[in-house]
């Protein structure tokens, strides 16, 4: 594959799409792989996020409830990854919102769906933070057992992971594909090392198999069908934010042919490693659920000292998620960051101008990086207020961005997937109807339960403040609708030049990427 005749290829298919290439296509494949897997850095947010399940089905939650979520967001992921082929620009869902709706219905739909993919990502960048706050509280209540842990203290942890992740973004954008090779060879290292150790310390001590996975526990107050589903938003949270290679996708050569693999790839990975991490977790548990969701220092590192009977080498092995989190943190807010940017390069933003801008010497949206690392701040600002901020902030995250995943895929399928013009990556018919259906149906089940409260019965301290987080972001975007955007908001431009697209074709050829327009059907006209 020739870089040069790549970027040709890239830089013609983006003004097609209607905007000019300003970002560096410095992310190779691999290294793309990496921050996608740096994203959801499924097995160490899975093992973070151990008292989201336990208390809410158990182990049967833990395990079961992963690969339910890893069936259903494969078949998510591989229908977004036929948009991506088609549409390969960091716009995302709100852009192929845009080109596939019908006409009259584009600028409030693609408005809609870019509001809430960006008020998603931001939601995630917080979940990075809070989970590793949450792990170094639990650090030091293991060695001080007198320690009463308080909000702010938590708080504090969590904005310092912010701000290293915005210095490193702002600071260190050449170095971020090295980054994110880091990462995943840090986050493969410590899966390994980990799953091995735990098994090799707890031997031949192991919990029962029926523990692993058939054990129940539902410690909510919900009936037991309400509280094993919403033991799910654990397996959500581990595997959201594949959409990053979409808003990432201007900055890696080829990209309507590698895109879609690494965002395939990246959940296929992630729900495999997690699937055999939290279960070498749960064979060296121990096997007492109660003591490990009371336990002070958290689940995951009351495991790990079960598993080694030693407090330093617990804490030790804790360092490969504690590192793994700082790199999600940096790279989730990368791709937050071009999302940002893309919306509002294409006005959906209040100072869209000012947030658009590229810094001509850091070569990255500056603007747009301190309005991210801003806003999450503002976000973390729940964990002042509620003892369910964890639920709040990982529902958030999980519901929005789920529901960005929906939108494109239910318009697809409303006018019969024939929506889409030739592109790199199709899926046979028949799957991909059945992946658009079932991934449609996960988002609308998981966006009605995670706005649940965690517990009953419900107080003004345990309630689930996702649902208001939501109600801010949609009368915000509702007011910035009616004063700016109904006026001058148009959506993302959608007419893709024959002349423009023509050498495309003539550029993909030339590299060996076979035409796809003998096996697909053309996109019809909007209604």
């Amino acid at each position: 594959m020739r870089p040069r005749q790549d970027s040709t290829a890239d830089e013609l298919q983006l003004e097609a799409l209607g905007h000019k290439g300003e970002l560096q296509r410095n992310f190779s494949p691999l290294s793309m792989l990496g921050l996608a897997f740096a994203i959801l850095n499924s097995w160490t947010a899975l093992s973070a996020s151990l008292s989201l399940a336990l208390p809410s089905g158990g182990s049967t939650s833990v395990i079961w409830g992963l690969v339910t979520a890893g069936v259903c967001n494969l078949c998510l992921a591989a229908s977004l990854a036929e948009f991506l082929s088609a549409y390969p620009t960091a716009g995302g869902q709100y852009h192929w919102v845009a080109v596939i709706s019908w006409k009259r219905w584009v600028p409030l739909l693609s408005w809609i769906t870019g509001w809430i993919n960006v008020s998603g990502w931001i939601a995630l960048v917080a979940s990075g933070g809070l989970l590793g706050s949450q792990l170094i509280v639990g650090v030091i209540a293991l060695y001080v057992p007198d320690y009463s842990p308080e909000r702010w203290h938590q708080f504090l942890i969590y904005i310092t992971y912010t701000v290293i992740a915005f210095l490193v973004n702002a600071f260190m954008n050449d170095l971020l594909p090295y980054v994110n090779k880091a990462a995943i060879t840090w986050s493969i290292t410590g899966f390994l090392v980990i799953t091995i150790t735990v098994l090799a310390c707890a031997s031949p001590n192991y919990a029962s198999a029926h523990f692993v996975f058939a054990d129940f526990i539902n410690e909510t107050g919900w009936p037991d069908g309400i509280a094993w589903l919403l033991g799910l938003l654990q397996g959500g949270l581990g595997l959201t934010g594949y959409d990053a290679v979409a808003h990432m996708i201007e900055e890696i050569p080829n990209a309507s042919v590698e895109g879609p693999k690494i965002m395939i790839y990246c959940v296929a990975i992630g729900t495999f490693t997690g699937f055999i991490f939290l279960m070498s977790l749960l064979f060296a548990s121990g096997g007492d659920a109660e003591s490990i969701i009371s336990s002070p220092a958290g689940p995951v590192l009351q495991i790990l000292y079960n598993a080694t009977q030693n407090r330093a080498g617990a804490v030790c092995l804790l360092i490969f998620p504690l590192a793994c989190l700082l790199f999600a943190t940096t790279s989730i807010m990368t791709t937050s960051s071009r999302m940002t940017y893309a919306f509002a390069r294409d006005g959906g933003l209040p100072a869209s101008k000012f947030f658009a801008k590229v810094h001509a010497r850091l070569g990255l949206p500056l603007n747009a990086l301190i309005l991210t690392t801003v806003l999450t701040i503002i976000f973390g600002c729940i964990f002042l207020g509620s003892s369910s901020a964890f639920n709040a902030i990982i529902s958030a995250s999980v519901v929005a961005l789920g529901v960005s995943y929906a939108v494109p895929i239910a318009i697809n399928v409303l006018r019969g997937r024939k929506m889409l013009p030739p592109r790199a990556f199709k899926l046979p018919s028949a799957f991909a109807w059945f992946a658009n259906l079932l991934g449609i149906a996960y988002v609308i089940v998981t966006t009605v339960l995670f706005v649940f409260p965690p517990e009953l019965p419900v107080t003004g301290n345990n309630m689930n403040y996702c649902i208001v987080a939501f109600a801010i972001i949609i009368i915000i975007s509702t007011v910035q609708w009616f004063v700016d955007g109904r006026k001058n908001f148009t959506g993302p431009r959608t007419d893709m030049g024959l002349e423009v697209l023509e050498a495309v074709k003539g550029q993909q050829n030339g590299m060996g990427v076979t035409d796809p327009k003998r096996d697909v059907e053309e996109p019809s006209s909007g209604a």
